[in-house]
């Protein structure tokens, strides 16, 4: 589940391998694009953890973060 962590909406995500994880990424880098909101994360084989805040309101947690974390949410289902 997603949680405020120093202002910024976090989450981790495992997968069953390095290729799954960069596919998901993949699939979020399409739809941050789109929303023109892009995350902070970082990936180590199976593991994406995913760190969302809004630069231009001064890096706190917004709509825009909330919005973007429900659509990687709904890529899991």
């Amino acid at each position: 589940m997603w949680a405020v962590v120093e202002n910024k909406l976090t989450r981790t995500f495992q997968f069953g391998s390095f290729v799954e994880a960069w596919g998901f990424m993949s699939k979020i880098a399409l739809i941050a694009e789109r929303m023109n909101h892009h995350p902070e994360w970082t990936n180590v084989y199976n593991q994406v953890e995913i760190k969302l805040s809004t630069h231009d309101a001064g890096d706190i947690v917004t709509k825009k973060d909330h919005e973007l974390a429900q659509a990687i949410d709904q890529l899991l289902h």
